[in-house]
């Protein structure tokens, strides 16, 4: 039979650099789960990635286990990658601070597809360059589709 599911809690860490310190810590102890088997599977999932911040998805128990579910990068932090800049645009209608070629949007949209809501490479495209124009970043060149 399976377990009966008690909730969900979803976090964002570093790869490879879970420790129970917050957030971590208290958005798991409060909800009386094990910090410290949870930060030694997630690094050990997460090694080939270190620095990197990855979206989790925790299910936790009845019985306080819980399974997880490492998900791609965030999508603005590799479009702050790909156009070398720390931040986006405070006013991204008025003020643009980059530009990403759609040859990056393509590879972005490669990496992200598992986590997206769409069926071609076209539609995941059109989602990056959408939260590129959102960031004040600018996607230059021909459009290829």
């Amino acid at each position: 039979m399976a377990k009966e599911i008690a909730g969900f809690v979803k976090l964002q860490c570093k790869g490879g650099a879970a420790n129970p310190s917050p957030p971590i810590g208290p958005a798991l102890g409060s909800k009386g789960l094990n910090i410290m088997e949870f930060c030694k599977q997630f690094n050990a999932r997460t090694q080939d990635k270190p620095g990197v911040i990855l979206p989790v998805l925790i299910t936790y128990f009845k019985d306080k286990s819980f399974e997880f579910v490492v998900k791609t990068p965030p999508a603005p932090i590799l479009l702050l990658e790909a156009a070398k800049l720390k931040l986006g645009s405070a006013q991204p209608n008025l003020k643009k601070v980059g530009s990403v070629t759609w040859e990056q949007v393509r590879t972005i949209a490669e990496t992200k597809m598992p986590d997206l809501n769409c069926f071609t490479i076209e539609s995941a495209m059109s989602m990056v360059a959408g939260t590129a124009r959102s960031m004040g970043l600018t996607v230059s060149g021909e459009k290829p589709f």
